[in-house]
């Protein structure tokens, strides 16, 4: 199967699906830090985004910056719109959209709990790296077209938060935004399990 991941630089899923055969590709406007060059497409993802490359599958991972829930105390700070906090969430959200509107059968778009004022459609699946196996907290949410909502593989006790001050999920430097932004690899593993198949069954998502 020919799969698209957008907006990956790590490739852990492009990997993870080229360990079971697919032709997985990364896209991303950084140079990806997987290994793989030969497997990543670097530049603009948008025109990758057309019925003309056959993609079977397209995982996404927009940037959630100005998106998600944790950065919405910008909107309103000291109680009043940011009305230019708002015009660059609203470009985000037109980003995000054309994942989810793509020509491609089967979509999953990743974020995570997005603000309520930007409008977002319901997201299909909630999920924590500790469902897979990883020891943290980390509420991630799935877009699905097409393909089912992923299954536990690995459901661990007690896990520990990424908001802890210090721990991996937190060191500072240049790369913090990025390291931040990787897939857990258990989570990109049950990707391509489970999705990967080729009985899989349709989902129901969007």
């Amino acid at each position: 199967m020919k799969i698209l991941v957008a907006c990956e630089e790590s490739q852990a899923v492009t990997k993870e699906f080229r360990a079971l055969g697919h032709e997985a590709y990364s896209c991303d406007i950084l140079p990806c830090s997987g290994g793989h060059p030969e497997w990543h497409i670097m530049g603009d993802v948008i025109p990758l985004l057309s019925s003309r490359w056959k993609w079977g599958i397209l995982i996404a991972h927009p940037p959630c910056t100005k998106l998600s829930n944790a950065g919405a105390r910008f909107m309103y700070p000291k109680g009043v719109l940011n009305q230019s906090r708002l015009d660059e969430a609203l470009i985000a959200k037109e980003f995000f959209m054309a994942f989810i509107n793509a020509p491609i059968p089967k979509i999953c778009v990743e974020n995570p709990i997005p603000t309520k004022i930007i409008g977002l459609p319901n997201y299909t699946q909630k999920i924590e790296p500790y469902f897979f196996g990883e020891p943290y907290q980390k509420k991630t949410c799935f877009w699905l077209k097409g393909l089912p909502q992923l299954e536990p593989t690995q459901i661990l006790p007690k896990p520990e938060s990424t908001k802890i001050p210090g721990n991996w999920f937190n060191k500072g430097g240049k790369d913090r935004q990025k390291n931040r932004a990787k897939t857990f690899p258990g989570i990109a593993k049950a990707m391509a399990e489970q999705w990967g198949l080729p009985d899989q069954t349709k989902g129901e998502g969007l």
